[in-house]
């Protein structure tokens, strides 16, 4: 096999060197950190602080950490958290206004997010999928959200392919991984010595520059190849998306959202955890003495009543109909909205349920039974 000149190799040891300079350039460094049983982003000050030698296992409704003998430090597929949180604040103040008094005027102004620049270490090829879904809606249409958009600029991505699955992932059907293909500054691939590494940006480019690394040798880039199609091709899950979304529009009246219905608890942490779902909530905030109030957005569900409360009625009053509205949505009329499916595979939907209803067996209940 011909070495590939764009393709770098990082010793172990140096993945705290990358930390560091990446610190070193005004970035507050993110990763996955284990946190009340799960591997959750937060800070990390040192590689130390990532879960390494550990390793997941996910099903439906059920997710758990254990030793996995070696000393990798990406060796956990995922937990509840994603990329949203960090562009698509969970909550915050869109509007300040500031009334000067009874019966006199009022000024009202955004209060748009101080500017920062965040590094992410261990960004999954799904995950990158769903930022870009998060996007087309948040910047490339009609009316881009300068919120948003102040978060995305501060992001540097750098992604860790895959070279493991959980039961519950299935990104090659959502053509989505395990390898990440775009939307990163920089791309590793975890083997037994070392990582791989290759910039996907200008900016992956300068970091990759200060590092000064050695190509990665034809023998790891060979590893790195079966490893990818190993992932590939040991993924449990698989899922057709050749008939949607004529099977589900088809099918809107079909038992099987009865069937659900009847365990769904209509908690929301399917959406929650969901790396692209985007409802949302508005709401105006006043304070105590009525001198200012703030309008506020915040994460909402379509699983919660509430969010189809209209002035006098409810178009989604049972838990069927908002159980049929997300998946739908989700794998149907998305992708009339926005040109692709809202799903891209990581699975927390059905890892964190906690009655474990998943998807994608759901779907193919349909088209099994279909009418």
């Amino acid at each position: 096999m011909v070495n590939d000149k764009n393709s770098l190799w990082l010793e172990r040891r140096g993945l705290e060197r990358l930390r560091d300079v990446l610190h070193e350039h005004g970035f507050q460094v993110l990763g996955p950190t284990v946190r009340d049983g799960a591997v959750v982003l937060d800070e990390i000050h040192t590689v130390e602080d990532l879960p390494i030698g550990q390793r997941d296992t996910q099903s439906a409704g059920s997710y758990s950490l254990e030793p996995a003998g070696d000393e990798r430090a990406f060796g956990v597929v995922n937990g509840p958290c994603s990329l949203k949180r960090l562009v698509f604040a969970p909550r915050e103040s869109l509007v300040e206004v500031e009334i000067h008094g009874p019966g006199e005027s009022f000024t009202a102004g955004p209060t748009l997010p101080e500017p920062a620049r965040v590094a992410v270490l261990g960004v999954r090829a799904c995950d990158l999928a769903a930022l870009a879904i998060q996007d087309r809606v948040f910047l490339n249409d009609r009316y881009p959200d300068p919120y948003y958009a102040v978060r995305r600029r501060g992001l540097f991505l750098v992604a860790v392919n895959c070279t493991r699955s959980v039961s519950t992932c299935f990104c090659t059907s959502m053509d989505t991984g395990p390898e990440a293909r775009a939307g990163f500054d920089l791309a590793l691939t975890e083997l037994d010595g070392g990582f791989v590494v290759r910039a996907g940006s200008p900016a992956g480019e300068e970091i990759l520059s200060l590092l000064a690394l050695p190509e990665a040798s034809a023998e790891a880039l060979l590893q790195e190849r079966r490893d990818l199609a190993r992932c590939a091709n040991e993924m449990q899950r698989r899922f057709d998306t050749s008939d949607l979304p004529a099977l589900l529009y088809e099918n809107l009246k079909h038992s099987r959202f009865e069937d659900v219905a009847a365990h769904c608890l209509s908690c929301g942490n399917c959406t929650m955890t969901c790396p692209t779902c985007f409802c949302h909530d508005e709401r105006d905030e006043p304070s105590l003495d009525g001198s200012t109030s703030l309008r506020v957005r915040e994460w909402d569900s379509c699983f919660d009543r509430d969010h189809a409360q209209v002035n006098g009625m409810n178009h989604r009053p049972f838990i069927r109909d908002r159980y049929r509205q997300w998946l739908v949505h989700k794998f149907a009329s998305w992708i009339d909205q926005f040109g692709t499916s809202g799903c891209v595979g990581c699975g927390r939907c059905v890892t964190w349920c906690p009655v474990g209803i998943d998807p994608i067996e759901e779907i193919d209940a349909i088209r099994r039974t279909r009418r």
